[in-house]
């Protein structure tokens, strides 16, 4: 039976429109690192997509590459060891920490990184930080075009669906002065999509004010 807070996404999101199901030995590899109540949605519904490919629940280690160039120069890997459980159709990439819960997100397709609250947390705050963040909605995970109009459904329409290695990508990309706008998204590849956006600039953190000494763990 689905728990409260997994219901109240359903109802935001709609059950899965693409299921790809999480074996007991892939969830198994992430017992103790990630929370219970995370593996426990793996078991029941997969990793999948939601909202016609709006909003995926992913598997870790199909993303361990790609966290690892990412936060690549910014530190955040002295301070915890993250992993990806989520990502939208234009490849922002939700990680978890181990020991500060759903702190960091990777926007791929502007090269920012968004930190809040690297504090380390009990067991019960990790939890509760992955319940407020199933909390999400529908116009968190989209991304407006230069006119502040919502891109998702016009992609969608004129792209067609996403399969589950697949994001919708600028080209030009954003970081070499592409406009952010329907004409200029295409569906690609994901591993290789985000692979050569890192490759073009490092990623910013703005607005983050951390200060990374204070947070590293001292031995």
């Amino acid at each position: 039976m689905r728990d409260e807070d997994f219901g109240v996404f359903i109802g935001e999101f709609g059950e899965a429109s693409t299921k790809v199901a999480a074996s007991p030995a892939d969830i198994a590899k992430w017992q103790g690192k990630l929370p219970d109540r995370l593996l426990t949605w793996w078991a029941d519904e997969g990793w999948s997509g939601y909202a016609n490919g709006l909003f995926w629940l992913v598997n870790p280690d199909d993303y361990e590459d790609l966290v690892d160039e990412w936060l690549d120069g910014t530190r955040l890997d002295e301070v915890d060891a993250f992993h990806a459980i989520a990502r939208t159709a234009f490849g922002e990439l939700f990680l978890f920490g181990e020991t500060t819960g759903r702190s960091v997100k990777v926007v791929c397709p502007t090269h920012a990184i968004f930190v809040r609250d690297l504090k380390r947390k009990t067991p019960q705050k990790l939890d509760t930080s992955l319940r407020a963040f199933i909390a999400l909605d529908q116009d968190t995970c989209d991304l407006d075009d230069g006119a502040g109009k919502p891109l998702f459904r016009r992609a969608l329409d004129t792209l067609g669906a996403l399969a589950p290695d697949e994001v919708y990508g600028f080209e030009p990309a954003i970081v070499l002065g592409g406009k952010m706008q329907l004409e200029n998204l295409r569906k690609v590849k994901l591993d290789q999509h985000l692979t050569i956006l890192r490759q073009l600039a490092a990623p910013n953190m703005p607005f983050s004010g951390v200060d990374i000494d204070s947070l590293i763990q001292k031995p």
